[in-house]
């Protein structure tokens, strides 16, 4: 095997004894790093649920190589779903459907459905092939903060030892967009870098994450999520400029991310992060901007809100629940 984006054939390897052993292996996906374990191993998937602190009755999202593994893991694979397989994968997509038998609880929260996608990155697909089977991988960071983007960022949630595979940044670094198929009319569970749009121009009418309702449960859908520990608020421009003054006049140390230029004179009390005009580079930066302003010791990080375009959807729904952790 050849050296795959970083990542060496002995580093694969080595990644693979560890999976067939039931330990944990992060890896890097086109989204964000995912917490890898055997899919069909309960006690390994239980080690995710403790290492993360994540409660148990929210699934985890299986991995394959590609799509001719379905049959493996879902009850039925309905035409809507072969579409979008073969127009989204590999990609940014998860898809949800009936769970065949014998897939265990553990991966899919005690819930009748499975989410599954398969992913683009390299090294994502070079474990998947070489593994052979389902590996279950949510984001490998402490539940409810900031996914990781970068091989560091997993390394700095989990020092203890966790073997991390190298792949670089991720290229999308969002999680992917969830779809349900669950029912007659498919249904935006999380939105992603795929839109609602792009996914109506192969399929017809799609429902928006917002009339999605609760069922069924899906990762990243709890109110309070992505969150750095520094309390996030989250601003429309007037109340920013306003806010931003405030700050500056008590001296108090404040981060602040906007699309735009800064508003006052640069202080030593004050970190300005200008982010990119555009959705998919916003994305890409979001997580390890987060991370990065989260070190810088501030009080505050301030966030200009994004605009309201289907292209943002994804970075509005982390940035409002990152911000609502403070709320």
């Amino acid at each position: 095997m050849n050296a795959v984006a970083g990542a060496a054939p002995a580093d694969i390897d080595a990644a693979v004894a560890a999976l067939r052993a039931g330990e944990l292996v992060a890896f890097p996906t086109e989204t964000v790093y995912g917490l890898g374990a055997d899919a069909r191993n309960p006690a390994a998937l239980r080690k995710i649920y403790a290492l993360k602190g994540r409660p148990s009755t929210h699934p985890l999202i299986l991995h394959l190589a590609a799509a001719a593994q379905l049959p493996q893991w879902v009850a039925t694979v309905p035409p809507i779903a072969t579409v979008l397989a073969e127009r989204f994968w590999p990609g940014p997509l998860t898809l949800v459907l009936p769970r065949a038998p014998g897939v265990p609880d553990e991966l899919t929260g005690g819930q009748d459905s499975v989410a599954v996608r398969v992913p683009s990155h390299p090294v994502a697909q070079a474990l998947l092939t070489a593994f052979g089977g389902g590996i279950a991988a949510p984001s490998a960071n402490r539940y409810g903060r900031v996914s990781p983007t970068h091989a560091e960022h997993v390394r700095e949630e989990f020092p203890q030892g966790l073997l991390v595979l190298e792949g670089g940044p991720c290229a999308v670094g969002l999680e992917s967009t969830i779809v349900s198929l669950l029912d007659a009319s498919p249904r935006v569970l999380r939105p992603g870098a795929i839109t609602r749009a792009q996914l109506e121009q192969f399929i017809g009418p799609v429902s928006s994450a917002d009339a999605a309702g609760a069922v069924p449960r899906v990762p990243g859908s709890t109110v309070q999520h992505y969150a750095p520990q520094t309390p996030v608020s989250l601003l429309a421009p007037a109340d920013l400029a306003r806010a931003l003054a405030d700050a500056v006049a008590r001296g108090e140390r404040i981060a602040v991310m906007s699309r735009g230029e800064s508003a006052v004179a640069t202080t030593p009390t004050l970190h300005w992060q200008r982010m990119p005009d555009a959705a998919a580079d916003y994305g890409q930066q979001l997580y390890a901007t987060l991370r990065r302003l989260d070190k810088l010791g501030v009080s505050r990080i301030l966030v200009e809100r994004v605009p309201a375009g289907i292209e943002w959807d994804a970075i509005r729904d982390r940035l409002n629940r990152a911000a609502a952790t403070f709320t």
